[in-house]
Parts: C-alpha cells; sequence; structure tokens
C-alpha cells in the first residue's frame, strides 16, 4: 500500500470528523479533504438562525488536528480500482476514501421556482441576509425544522413572514397533530403568520401565487423544500444504492475495499436500532464521520446511540430523539413552561419531542434504545 493517506470528499460534519479521527491515529499519514464550497469548514445550524439574524458573522467549524483542505473541488469522477479521485482535472491518490459529500437542496419545481434562494451552504446564507436587508416581506416554503427557523429569524429582523405549508400545521405526517399545533404557536409568536393547507403554483417579481388563487407579496422568497443526498457519484463508481443513499455497515465501511460513506449520504446500520437508518441531522453526521475516520484508521468503532437534535424557533429550543422510521401512537404532555410528546409502536418508546423538558429528552432516549414502554398511558 502508497502512503497517499486518506481523502474525503466533503467537508461537512461527517467529513471533518472522519478527517480529525483518522489524523489522531494515524498522525504521520496524509489527510486532505476536498470540498466543493467555497470557505473552509463550517457549522450548518447557525445559517438559519443567529447568522441570518445577523448576530454573528462567524459560523467557522473548530478543528482540534489539522488537515488539507481543497476548496472549490468539484469532483468528476472516483477510480476505486486505480483508489484515485479526479476534482477538477486534477488526480487524487488514496489509500482511503471516505464519502461524506452530503446532500443538496431541491429547487421548487413550479413556474419562477428558480428566483427562490436556497439554504444550506455559507454563500447560501450570505444570499438569503443579504437579500433580507432591504426586503419588507418574505415568504418561506416549507415548515421542517429548517423553514421554521428561517422564518422565525426572518421575523425578527423585522421582516413580514408568511410561511407556506402543505398541512394544516408544521410538520403532522412526521410528528403528529399535536406537537404541529405547538411547532406553529412557536413559529406565530415571532411573528410569522402560518399559512397552512396551501401549495404554491408559481412565483413572480414580487410575489408568490398559490394554487387556491391568493397571491402573496414578497420581495424574497425562501424554498426549504427538502434535500436529497448526493450519492449520484458513489453510483458512477459502481457503489449500488439503497434508498437513494450509500448503504454502510455500523462501521461505515461500504461494499468497495477502501471505502467508507457517512452522513447525510450514507444509509448506515445502527447498532442500537438492529437496521440500517437515513439520518440528516448533525450530531449524528458528526458521529457517524468519526466512527468512519476510526475505522478507515484501523480501529475498532461502530455507529451506535438514538439519532436526535436540536432546533431552536425564535428564542425557544426543541429537541427531538427518534429512530425515525415512524410511529403508531403518540402523546403530549404538559410540562412546566413547554411540554413533551412521547411516540410509541409496539409497546415502546420510538421517539420523544420535548420543548423545556431536558429530562424526559435524556430519559427518553435511555426508553428508545432499551425498547422499553413509554412512561405515561398512551390511550
Amino acid at each position: 500500500m502508497s502512503n497517499a493517506g486518506l481523502l474525503v470528499i466533503g467537508s461537512g460534519p461527517a467529513g471533518v470528523a472522519a478527517a480529525e479521527a483518522y489524523r489522531a491515529r494515524r498522525a504521520d499519514h496524509p489527510v486532505r479533504v476536498l470540498t466543493a464550497d467555497t470557505e473552509p469548514p463550517y457549522q450548518r445550524p447557525p445559517l438559519s438562525k443567529d447568522f441570518l439574524r445577523g448576530e454573528t458573522e462567524d459560523a467557522a467549524m473548530d478543528i482540534s488536528r489539522p488537515f488539507e483542505t481543497t476548496l472549490k473541488a468539484e469532483v468528476d469522477q472516483i477510480d476505486v480500482g486505480r483508489r484515485i479521485v479526479t476534482a477538477n482535472g486534477v488526480q487524487y491518490d488514496y489509500d482511503q476514501l471516505v464519502i461524506a459529500c452530503g446532500a443538496s437542496p431541491q429547487p421548487l419545481p413550479v413556474p419562477g421556482g428558480e428566483k427562490a434562494l436556497l439554504l444550506r451552504s455559507f454563500d447560501d446564507a450570505k444570499r438569503l441576509r443579504e437579500a433580507a436587508t432591504p426586503a419588507k416581506t418574505a415568504v418561506v416554503i416549507g415548515a421542517g425544522f429548517i423553514g421554521c427557523e428561517a422564518a422565525a429569524s426572518l421575523a425578527i429582523r423585522g421582516l413580514s413572514v408568511t410561511l407556506i405549508a402543505p398541512e394544516d400545521v408544521p410538520q403532522r405526517k412526521r410528528l403528529g397533530q399535536d406537537a404541529g399545533v405547538r411547532l406553529r404557536r412557536l413559529v406565530e409568536a415571532t411573528g410569522v403568520r402560518f399559512a397552512g393547507n396551501a401549495r404554491v403554483a408559481s412565483i413572480g417579481d414580487g410575489t408568490v401565487q398559490l394554487e387556491n388563487g391568493t397571491t402573496i407579496e414578497a420581495d424574497m422568497v425562501l424554498a426549504a423544500t427538502g434535500v436529497k443526498p448526493n450519492a449520484a457519484l458513489a453510483e458512477s463508481a459502481g457503489i449500488t444504492l439503497q434508498s437513494g443513499r450509500i448503504p454502510v455497515g455500523p462501521d461505515m465501511r461500504t461494499a468497495v475495499d477502501g471505502v467508507w460513506a457517512a452522513g447525510d449520504v450514507a444509509f448506515a446500520v445502527n447498532v442500537d436500532a438492529g437496521r440500517a437508518l437515513a439520518v440528516e441531522h448533525w450530531g449524528d453526521a458528526m458521529d457517524q464521520g468519526e466512527v468512519a475516520g476510526s475505522t478507515a484508521a484501523g480501529d475498532e468503532a461502530k455507529w451506535t446511540g438514538v439519532p436526535g437534535f436540536w432546533t431552536t424557533i425564535g428564542d425557544t429550543d426543541v429537541k427531538y430523539h427518534a429512530w425515525g422510521d415512524g410511529y403508531q401512537r403518540s402523546r403530549l404532555i404538559e410540562r412546566d413552561g413547554g411540554f413533551t410528546v412521547w411516540y410509541e409502536s409496539d409497546g415502546a418508546v420510538v421517539g420523544v419531542l420535548t420543548c423545556n423538558a431536558d429530562d424526559d429528552y435524556e430519559s427518553g432516549e435511555e426508553l428508545i434504545t432499551a425498547g422499553k414502554p413509554p412512561p405515561v398511558d398512551m390511550t
């Protein structure tokens, strides 16, 4: 084997964690990160919150162990036989490769959809914030967590904001009606107008037209309508995808020798779940990246723990743990200054959503991992 070391595609949380974990174990081996980004590694969670509100200019990721980063590196090809990655016509050798190229936001498939801004990269965030500076009205399309966060941040900036969603409350299909009502209240408390049961027909110059004929004024439009894993590159290299992602074991190894995958692009087996999961959470991407970097360096490591994340809507934190593949019953419990929603399937806790109920959040993770019953009557 050569001493080409580790090559990582992607500078998000999975890629950086993989690079740092490998470097910690192989201090004398080269470690290079190729990224299409124009900025050094940065954190995405602040982009829809602190950064968008103008409360910080810095989203840089803390790097504890140095590695080489090549910016604006669009990967053209992966040759797994020769162990070469080509980016912008330049060839890079590798001994071990981690594919952690994340996911991309999907443009809105309606007439004028190209006029809507997207939010994924630091460049996207800068464009969004610049557009918000002179704007008085804004429309955010999509009431997932990014959409709710961004809508609240724009309202806090003083814009008149309308949040458009296909359901009567945010994320009803994913989190249930009761949780959706609470999320809608949190968004509305920041000054956002929530327009549920609505779909966009087209985007014009300064307007958004809904399918029901309603026209909404909008100096700026943000489409927060989901992402698609950047897995086509791996597929072209001969890796068979599963559920549109790269299948890996709990050690993040693919079926191809010398290749690992982590983060949004991976369909990874979680030891505690006993099956493969598709997750798009920052913390889980870091965990998977650390496993990939560790095992690529020759150590033993596996992905464990219940996927989860925190979101901040206005000044309120909401926390969520779940396996992410649905539930049979849910029940909302009032807490002092907040709430908890328990999710259950076949008598076991499979998810917990909390607001100002950290004890439930912590105990919920333990119950989910152990497959134990909810601590409340679900009837």
